[in-house]
């Protein structure tokens, strides 16, 4: 199983405004410490405002934060929500699918995945790494962007 670029994205935006707390941050902001695309963000952002995941103000002191404290927003629902298709396999199509088993076993093998996700919320994942919180830091101090494989 492989998520959207979507859900990689919007999982990396949760994570960075879980981190930061109450403090406000840009899609500029966001964009350039994944090196990732603005406007692919700014998509990613828009919906998850309008899904009540993140808030955002306007103005010279605005920016993004979450809407929920951290501790209350469930990486499985998160997941659910940017993910427009969880199917693995393409079974109403296939031929063979009223006689074999797999769509049943793959079944299965997504609702463990999803349960183990439904465990976690976005504190969670910041509490589990150490490091994240020092990553971040390096940034605000002017060290560059995420690496890849270092968050």
């Amino acid at each position: 199983m492989r998520l959207t670029r979507y859900s990689d994205y919007a999982m990396r935006v949760m994570l960075y405004l879980a981190a930061r707390g109450d403090r406000p941050c840009s899609i500029s902001e966001m964009a350039a410490a994944y090196g990732i695309s603005q406007n692919h963000l700014m998509k990613v952002m828009n919906d998850l405002g309008r899904a009540g995941y993140v808030a955002s103000t306007r103005g010279r002191n605005g920016g993004f934060r979450l809407a929920r404290p951290a501790n209350e927003i469930v990486v499985g629902d998160l997941l659910r929500h940017t993910e427009d298709d969880l199917d693995l396999v393409d079974c109403p199509r296939c031929v063979l699918s009223r006689g074999c088993g797999l769509s049943s076993v793959l079944d299965e093998a997504l609702m463990a995945f999803l349960a183990v996700l439904d465990r976690y919320t976005l504190a969670d994942l910041i509490d589990r790494r150490q490091g994240f919180q020092s990553l971040l830091l390096s940034l605000d101090s002017g060290m560059g962007r995420i690496q890849p494989g270092l968050a």
